[in-house]
C-alpha cells in the first residue's frame, strides 16, 4: 500500500490556508490597536497563504482516496506543519526572535498546553498576543474534529469509543456525514467562545482581554494576556467564576453539549463519563478548599489580593478554579498552588494525569479511560472467584469490547512509560527531580504549569534549548493520543505492502 503523497500535501496546503487566514485576522487586530507590527503580521499571513495555495495547486490532480497510513501522516505531520508556519508571526515581528522559542510557543499553543517562554506578556504587541491565543483556539477545535470525525475512521487509540459500533456518547451519531458533524461542533465551539467573551466583558474585562481569555478557555489552553494569568482578577470573583463555568464546559464531551442544545438534557447528564467527571471535580474541590482554608496563609503571595467575600469563599473559589484548571488541562492560575502545603502540591501533580472527558478539548488520559480501567480492575476480582463467568465491562449500559479494554490498558501503560522516559530525558539536562517529573507530566498531559522551577508562577524560558524541543515533542504525542505519532516511529509503518 503506497502512500498517496499528493493528497497528503494537498491537506497540508489546506492547513496552511487556514493558518494564514487566521494570521490575517490577527493583522486586523493589530491594525485596530495600532500596535506597530501590522505590516509584519500581514507579511507572515500572506507567506503562509501563498505556501498553502501553491501546495494545493501542485496537488490538485490527487486521488481522492485517503487510506489509514495517509491518515496517520496527515494527522501527525499536519500538526507539525501548523506549528512550523505558525512561528512566522513571532519571528517576523521580532516578538520571539529565537526559532526554538518561537516553535515551542507555537507548539504549546496548537497542542493547547499553555506553557510559555515569555517573561513579559503584557509588553507584547496586541496582534501577536491575539495570534498566540488563536493558536489555542485552532488547536482545540482541531482536536474535537479529529476525535469525533477523523480518528474513529483510523481506529486510533481510545477514540474508538466514538465509532458507531462502540458504546459511548457518539453511538447515536450527530449526523451521518463527517462534514456535517464537524460543522455542528464548530458552531457549538464558536457559540461558547462568543458567550464567554460577552460575559467576561460585562463582568469587567476589556474586550481584548475577554476575547483572548475566551479563546484560551474553550480550547483548554491557558495562555493569558496578563503576566499574573487569571490571578490578575483575584479581586473580581465574578470573572473567575465565569471562567470556571466555561472551563468545565470545555472539559466536557462536546457531543453532550449538542444533545443538551437539542433538548436531550437527560441523555447528557446520564452519561457515565460526565457523572464521574462531575463527581471528581466536586470531591477534589472539597479536599482542596478545606486544606486551603485551614492551612494556606492568605497574607502571603499564594493568594496575594484582598479577599472580597471572606476566607471561606476565597478558599472555595481558588480550590475549585485550580482543580478544574488542572483536570481540564487548561492551566490558568489564580495563585501559586506550590505554596499551599506539600500535600496539595502532590495532589495537583496527581490531577495532571486525570484529564477531562473524551471528545473535549482537554488533554491527559481522559476520565472515560480511568473509568473503564477501574471497572475492569473490579471485574478481575469477580473473575478470580468465577473464572467461567462472562463479565464484560459496561459503559452507558452497553458492553465494551475486549479490544477497546485492551487498547485502553495499552494506552495507559504507554502513557506512563512516556512520562517516565520524558522525566529521564529532562534530568539529562541537569534539571532537578521535582522539576523534571513536573515538566514531563505537564508537557505530556498538555497542562501548562508544572512543578519546581517551572511551577505556576514561572515560565519555561530557562529550559535549555534541547529541553524545549523535547517538551514540544511530548506535547505533540500527548495531544494526539500517543499512538498517532509513535506509530510513525515504527519501521513496519513505512514498509510498502
Amino acid at each position: 500500500m503506497k502512500l498517496n503523497y499528493k493528497i497528503i500535501f494537498h491537506f497540508f496546503g489546506l492547513l496552511c490556508l487556514f493558518n494564514g487566514g487566521f494570521m490575517l485576522l490577527s493583522t486586523l487586530i493589530s491594525l485596530i490597536y495600532n500596535d506597530g507590527v501590522t505590516i509584519e503580521l500581514l507579511g507572515a499571513g500572506v507567506i503562509v497563504v501563498l505556501l498553502g495555495a501553491i501546495a494545493m495547486y501542485l496537488t490538485k490532480d490527487h486521488k481522492k482516496e485517503l487510506n489509514k497510513r495517509d491518515g496517520y501522516i496527515v494527522v501527525a505531520f499536519g500538526w507539525i506543519v501548523m506549528a512550523l508556519t505558525g512561528t512566522l508571526p513571532y519571528v517576523i515581528t521580532g516578538s520571539i526572535p529565537s526559532f526554538t522559542n518561537a516553535f515551542f510557543e507555537t507548539m504549546s499553543g496548537y497542542t493547547t498546553t499553555g506553557a510559555s517562554i515569555l517573561n513579559d506578556i503584557e509588553a507584547m504587541p496586541k496582534g501577536v498576543l491575539f495570534w498566540r491565543s488563536m493558536t489555542h483556539w485552532i488547536g482545540g477545535m482541531g482536536i474535537i474534529v479529529l476525535a469525533i470525525a477523523i480518528l474513529p475512521l483510523l481506529g486510533i487509540g481510545g477514540m474508538q469509543l466514538f465509532a458507531a459500533e462502540a458504546p459511548g456518547p457518539n453511538a447515536d451519531k450527530l449526523h451521518p456525514r463527517i462534514t456535517d458533524t464537524a460543522k455542528r461542533l464548530w458552531l457549538i465551539y464558536f457559540g461558547y467562545t462568543a458567550a464567554e467573551t460577552i460575559l467576561l466583558q460585562v463582568a469587567g474585562m476589556t474586550f481584548f482581554d475577554a476575547i483572548n481569555h475566551s479563546l484560551c478557555t474553550l480550547s483548554t489552553g491557558g495562555f493569558s494576556t496578563k503576566n499574573a494569568s487569571v490571578a490578575y482578577w483575584n479581586g473580581q470573583p465574578v470573572i473567575q467564576y465565569i471562567i470556571i463555568v466555561f472551563m468545565f464546559l470545555a472539559g466536557t464531551n462536546f457531543v453532550l453539549s449538542y444533545f443538551a442544545f437539542k433538548g436531550k438534557v437527560q441523555k447528557a447528564i446520564r452519561d457515565e463519563e460526565f457523572k464521574l467527571y462531575f463527581k471528581f471535580i466536586a470531591l477534589f474541590t472539597i479536599i482542596a478548599a478545606l486544606i486551603i482554608y485551614f492551612n494556606a496563609d492568605f497574607s502571603i503571595s499564594s493568594i496575594d489580593h484582598p479577599m472580597v467575600l471572606g476566607k471561606a469563599e476565597a478558599s472555595f473559589r481558588h480550590g475549585l478554579f485550580q482543580v478544574i484548571a488542572i483536570i481540564t488541562t487548561t492551566g490558568f492560575v489564580t495563585a501559586d498552588y506550590t505554596l499551599w502545603t506539600p500535600f496539595l502540591v502532590v495532589f495537583f501533580f496527581g490531577l495532571m494525569f486525570l484529564g477531562g472527558s473524551a471528545g473535549s478539548t482537554s488533554g491527559g488520559v481522559k476520565v472515560v479511560r480511568h473509568m473503564i480501567m477501574i471497572k475492569n480492575g473490579f471485574l478481575e476480582f469477580k473473575r478470580a472467584l468465577h473464572p467461567h463467568a462472562i463479565l464484560p465491562v459496561r459503559y452507558n449500559k452497553k458492553a465494551v469490547s475486549k479490544g477497546i479494554v485492551f487498547n485502553i490498558l495499552g494506552f495507559f501503560i504507554l502513557y506512563m512509560l512516556s512520562f517516565i522516559v520524558g522525566a529521564l530525558v529532562f534530568s539529562m539536562f541537569q534539571i532537578d527531580f521535582e522539576s523534571a517529573i513536573g515538566l514531563s507530566a505537564s508537557s505530556l498531559g498538555n497542562v501548562g504549569p508544572a512543578l519546581g522551577n517551572y511551577g505556576p508562577v514561572n515560565n519555561y524560558g530557562e529550559l535549555p534549548a534541547l529541553g524545549k524541543w523535547w517538551s514540544a515533542f511530548l506535547m505533540l504525542i500527548g495531544r494526539l493520543e500517543l499512538f498517532t505519532v509513535l506509530i510513525l516511529l515504527t519501521p513496519f509503518f513505512w514498509r510498502n505492502r
